[in-house]
């Protein structure tokens, strides 16, 4: 079995069985062997022999090994072991009561802690101050409760494996629906939440015609306001241009696609947006690598066709492996058997081919290949329903009029991000373009190591254009394109996300949705100087092309983000040419803050902490009244920081720097212990950050020698994360603050 040193080390971490101890106790081999053998045990549940079981096992092991399918990560992590739990993607129902609403977020819970993330329509709820009636009170609307839902979700832990993510959708036309688009504005509010708007048809139509629309009280199902259509768009626009949320789903497109609405109707999807779900529903997903089916410049078809009978054969034997988190979900699962085949690699393939990510080739061949998929995963759901019977909701269901035969899963094709199992094939992500043809790796000790696109590499060398110099180059830029020393047809070739126009993020996505049951996920990835007017016009052409949701990324909009590629300043400048350069924001005249006391080895050091309409600007460190050299490197130290907060970096880059410089004599304080000046402002910055976030005092101070990673940078491994389907992720070690 073939893995890159990335894979390996991201199954090892995440993946491979081990002990109480954090021992090994499997290889990549032994893994695909234990959840090969699980998934294909269930066939003897209909009739299949004790040989014909071993030989599908030997098969769903080869694809695997081949990393020709993968499912997805919990059923790589669990399928064989006492979790059993298999499925990545939940939705909730909220009721409109607070018994409804306390017994989704226990259930909530659960799912998090069995590896899985939730997504939830709040759109029942009634709106903020509307009556409540069994008490004489007002409601206190969905906002409170999905900040309830957030903090749930921060308590829960997993066993270091899979962390809970949420989404959130309310409706356009709930009365609550502006705080909903504004209550992210602060990107460290709700951050265990993805946001979407749940945009109607009737919504879209008053938007062009710029007219008003009637809010609707969910308790009472009447009107109970207007709003003007295109100032709420225009207010959706502006914050997606800020921090990319809310996204929007287009919910009667989603329920037009309904294959059993006599089940029930669909509110809201998965945390990153590609499978929309009834309440109390799962999906089990797998993922199609593409890279490993290209022959010559085209595909190998009939091999292709093999792989999809068989990955929807293993990902409706999935649904039988199952053990669900709750009753009513597993209920729910079997009785539509939802799943969905996608694919990744789609960029690696199309540079294979000689296909540009950006140009109409590029979507012909996504319509090409997603048509060839959706078709063949149809025929093999209907030849598993000859065998093993139609999903029970078959009837009723919108095939259910005799024009294609009964089908064993209501649903059979998803495109989702694939984020880790895309490191473990060692191909690129879904169907997003690359992440970056070259960036440079942290590793310890400060090392950097450069990381080239092995199939950028390989054609360099192929050129003879290659050099280290000419890698180190194009690490520092991210992009090929531009450089004279690189053949315009390679650079034509190696597109990344910000090297492609919004247009062409959009049509690719619109390409894979038309042949593709449930949904896409993609990330539209807009460069920094972007305008408000590009998001608006990013919206309408998903909404003019078909599309079921998008979501927007410009860079830089979130608070913290690090870049991974930064443009040079111009050497006219006085600077050297290639040195990227921080704009530092002036100070204010007025800033409100708090000054600690932290105790060190040379007195009490008081930090003074100020905040201007930005966040943190400021930090003054004073120690005692005696000065020397102690006091002076504080106060150098804490004008550097102030220098830094000004610029952009976030507080937490600054905690990861300073927590854990010792000095020789480190001394105790609330519990725990101040190693030296440097760890106390660290220390005074975290006890500010909490203080702030939850209004409460620190009650102790952790001893650390390293504590927080800065928002952009790797905790796992030290490399830069890439902002994708609204969560920050680590392209080398599949590392995920969502998933």
């Amino acid at each position: 079995m073939q893995i890159t040193d990335n894979a390996r080390t991201v199954l090892e971490r995440r993946y491979l069985a081990k002990d109480t101890e954090g021992n090994l106790l499997e290889t990549p081999e032994e893994l695909v062997a234990r959840v090969a053998s699980n998934i294909a045990a269930v066939d003897a549940n209909y009739g299949a022999s004790q040989e014909e079981v071993a030989k599908t096992e030997a098969a769903f092991i080869e694809i695997m090994e081949q990393m020709e399918f993968l499912p997805n990560s919990p059923t790589l992590m669990n399928a064989g072991r006492e979790l059993q739990q298999l499925s990545a993607c939940f939705v909730l129902p909220v009721e409109d009561s607070m018994e409804g609403i306390f017994e989704t977020v226990k259930n909530a819970a659960l799912i998090h802690k069995s590896g899985g993330g939730t997504g939830f329509s709040f759109s029942r709820l009634r709106p903020k101050n509307d009556k409540v009636l069994s008490t004489g009170g007002v409601a206190s609307g969905p906002i409170s409760f999905m900040k309830v839902f957030n903090a749930a979700t921060e308590a829960v832990k997993q066993g270091g494996t899979r962390r809970g993510a949420n989404m959130g959708v309310l409706r356009i036309d709930h009365p609550d629906i502006l705080e909903f688009i504004t209550c992210k504005q602060d990107s460290r509010d709700l951050t265990n939440f993805n946001l979407s708007c749940g945009i109607t048809e009737d919504f879209m139509k008053a938007v062009e015609e710029d007219t008003s629309y009637d809010l609707i009280n969910p308790r009472t199902g009447e009107p109970c306001g207007r709003l003007n259509a295109r100032d709420v768009f225009d207010k959706l626009v502006e914050m997606a241009w800020h921090n990319g949320e809310p996204g929007i789903i287009f919910l009667d497109r989603l329920n037009q696609a309904n294959p059993t609405p006599h089940v029930g109707e669909i509110e809201s999807t998965n945390p990153c947006g590609e499978q929309p779900l009834l309440p109390y529903e799962s999906c089990n997903l797998g993922s199609i690598n593409l890279a490993k089916f290209v022959s010559k410049d085209t595909l190998d078809w009939e091999r292709l066709r093999y792989v999809i009978h068989l990955a929807v054969h293993f990902l409706d034997n999935v649904i039988d492996a199952n053990h669900y988190p709750l009753p009513e979900i597993e209920d729910m699962t079997k009785a539509n058997r939802k799943i969905g085949l996608g694919v990744m690699g789609f960029a690696d393939m199309l540079i294979l081919r000689g296909i540009a990510y950006d140009s109409p080739k590029a979507i012909e061949t996504a319509r090409e290949i997603m048509a060839f998929i959706q078709q063949e995963a149809r025929l093999a759901s209907a030849e598993l329903a000859q065998r093993r019977g139609a999903f029970p909701n078959f009837k009723g269901s919108v095939y259910d009029n005799g024009e294609i035969p009964p089908l064993r899963n209501a649903t059979v094709t998803t495109i989702a991000p694939t984020g880790t199992i895309s490191i473990i094939a060692g191909c690129s992500s879904g169907i997003e373009p690359l992440f970056a043809v070259a960036y440079v790796r942290n590793v310890m000790d400060n090392d950097e190591l450069i990381e080239v696109n092995p199939l950028f590499e390989e054609m360099a060398k192929r050129g003879d254009f290659s050099s280290p110099e000419l890698m180190k180059v194009v690490a520092k830029r991210g992009t090929v394109r531009g450089m004279k020393e690189v053949p315009e047809k390679v650079q034509n070739l190696f597109a990344t996300a910000h090297d492609i126009s919004p247009e062409y993020h959009v049509n690719i996505q619109a390409a894979f949705q038309e042949f593709t049951d449930n949904a896409v996920s993609k990330t539209v990835n807009l460069p920094h100087e972007a305008t408000q007017a590009d998001v608006n016009q990013v919206f309408w052409e998903a909404y003019r092309l078909g599309c079921k949701g998008i979501t927007i990324y410009r860079d830089g909009s979130r608070l913290g983000q690090v870049l991974t590629v930064q443009k040079a300043e111009p050497a006219d400048k006085g600077t050297q040419s290639g040195v990227p350069r921080a704009v530092v924001r002036p100070r204010p005249q007025v800033t409100t803050g708090r000054t600690q006391r932290i105790p060190t080895a040379h007195g009490n050091m008081y930090v003074t902490i100020n905040e201007d309409k930005y966040g943190i600007c400021e930090v003054f460190a004073q120690t005692g009244k005696s000065g020397g050299d102690a006091a002076a490197n504080n106060e150098a130290i804490a004008r550097l920081i102030s220098t830094a907060l000004r610029a952009g970096v976030p507080p937490e880059d600054v905690i990861k720097q300073l927590r854990g410089i010792r000095s020789s004599t480190p001394v105790w304080f609330n519990g725990g212990m101040v190693l030296s000046g440097p760890d106390g402002i660290a220390i005074a910055l975290e006890r500010y950050l909490h203080w702030r976030s939850t209004g409460q005092e620190l009650a102790s101070v952790q001893t650390a020698l390293d504590t927080a990673a800065p928002a952009g940078e790797c905790p796992d491994c030290g490399s830069i994360l890439k902002y994708e389907e609204g969560c920050s992720n680590c392209p080398q070690c599949g590392y995920s603050r969502c998933s």
